[in-house]
C-alpha cells in the first residue's frame, strides 16, 4: 500500500510535469544532481527523492554528486567541494546539471559555468536566485520560499503579546533565511539567536520563553552536539509560548509547521530538465517558486504548554508525533 507522502509526491509530479517527453526521446541522456548537502539531510533526500520520481521511466540515467556543506561551513571546504563537483561535471559529461540549494549554485554553477553551453537547472535557492546573478542564458530554476506570513498569523493568534524570536543554526542558509523571514513579517525579530552548539541553542530557548510571545525555529542541522532525543525532550519540558517552524523535520521541537514540500524542488527541476533535453532553450523556462505547502500540528507539545489552535487550522493539519 502506498502511503499519504508517496501518494502526494505522485501526484505532484504528475502536477509538474506539464510537458513530458516520451522516454524514447531521453534514452541515453544523462543528468547530473549535484546535492549541496549530504546523504540522511531531510530537505536534500527530498529533493532528490522528487527528481527521481519525476525521471522515472524516461530513459534517462540519473547520477547524484554530494558536496556536504552543511556540515561543513568552511570557505576552504566549499570551494573545494565545487571544484571536486566541476571535475565530476568534465569526467561524466551529462547532458544537464541539477544543481540543488545555494552552496551548489554559488560554488558550480556561478563559479565555472555562468552562461555556459552546459545547460543547468536549479533549486532551493533561498528566497532570491538574483544574488548570485540569475537568470543565465543556461540556467533555470525554482526558488525556495517558506510559508512564514501564514505560520506567523496562526501563532499570534494564540500569543499573548507580539513578541517574535528566532532561533536557528548558524549556518549560510540561515544567514539568508533569517532577514528573509524578517522582511516578509514587516520588522525584525524581538530576539535572534543564531546559535552554533546544542547548549548555546537550549540556552537561547529557554531565555525566549520569558523574553518573546513566541518562537520560529529555522534549522538545527550542524549544531554541535545535536542530540534529536534530548531536544524533544528539552522542548516538550520548556516551551511556554506557541512555536513554529517551516521545515517538516523540525516538527519534534515546534508545536506548528506550515511547511515547505522538499520533493516540489526536485520534481519541478526534474521536469524542467526533461524539457530543455527536448529542446527548450534554459533561458524560455520562467525562474519559478514553490507553491505547494502542509500544515502540521504536533499536539503534545501544544497540549503541555496548554496551546489551543482554532478548528480550521486542527481540520486542515497533518497531526505529528
Amino acid at each position: 500500500m502506498r502511503t499519504s507522502l508517496q501518494l502526494a509526491v505522485a501526484a505532484l509530479v504528475a502536477a509538474l510535469a506539464l510537458h513530458p517527453a516520451p522516454a524514447a526521446a531521453q534514452a541515453g541522456k544523462k543528468i547530473l544532481f549535484i546535492n549541496s548537502y549530504h546523504e540522511g539531510y531531510p530537505w536534500s533526500d527530498g529533493e532528490e527523492k522528487g527528481a527521481k520520481a519525476a525521471l522515472a521511466g524516461t530513459g534517462v540515467e540519473l547520477r547524484f554528486h554530494r558536496m556536504d556543506t552543511k556540515r561543513h561551513q568552511e570557505e576552504a571546504f566549499r570551494a573545494k567541494a565545487g571544484q571536486k563537483a566541476r571535475e565530476e561535471i568534465e569526467a561524466w559529461k551529462p547532458d544537464l546539471v541539477i544543481v540543488a540549494d545555494d552552496p551548489a549554485v554559488k560554488y558550480v554553477l556561478e563559479a565555472y559555468y555562468k552562461d555556459a553551453k552546459l545547460p543547468f537547472v536549479f533549486c532551493g535557492v533561498n528566497w532570491d536566485a538574483s544574488k548570485y546573478g540569475l537568470p543565465y542564458r543556461n540556467a533555470t530554476g525554482m526558488v525556495e520560499v517558506a510559508p512564514v506570513k501564514e505560520l506567523i498569523a496562526n501563532l499570534r493568534a494564540q500569543a499573548k503579546g507580539a513578541r517574535l524570536g528566532y532561533l536557528s543554526v548558524d549556518t549560510e542558509t540561515e544567514r539568508i533565511e533569517a532577514p528573509a523571514y524578517a522582511k516578509v513579517i514587516g520588522g525584525p525579530f524581538a530576539v535572534e539567536v543564531l546559535a552554533k552548539s546544542f547548549d548555546e541553542w537550549k540556552a537561547a530557548f529557554q531565555k525566549m520563553q520569558t523574553e518573546t510571545d513566541m518562537v520560529l525555529f529555522g534549522n538545527t542541522t550542524g549544531l554541535k552536539n545535536f542530540n534529536e532525543k534530548e531536544a524533544a525532550a528539552f522542548v516538550l519540558s520548556s516551551t511556554k509560548v506557541p512555536t513554529g517552524c517551516a521545515y517538516d523535520f523540525m516538527m519534534p521541537y515546534a508545536m506548528l509547521g506550515f511547511t515547505k514540500i522538499e520533493e516540489e524542488q526536485g520534481a519541478w527541476a526534474a521536469s524542467a530538465a526533461l524539457r530543455i533535453l527536448k529542446g527548450e532553450s534554459p533561458s524560455a523556462i520562467a525562474i519559478t517558486q514553490n507553491r505547494q505547502s502542509k500544515i502540521l500540528m504536533n499536539l503534545k507539545i501544544a497540549g503541555a504548554a496548554k496551546v489551543v489552535f482554532r478548528p480550521e487550522i486542527v481540520r486542515n493539519a497533518q497531526v505529528v508525533q
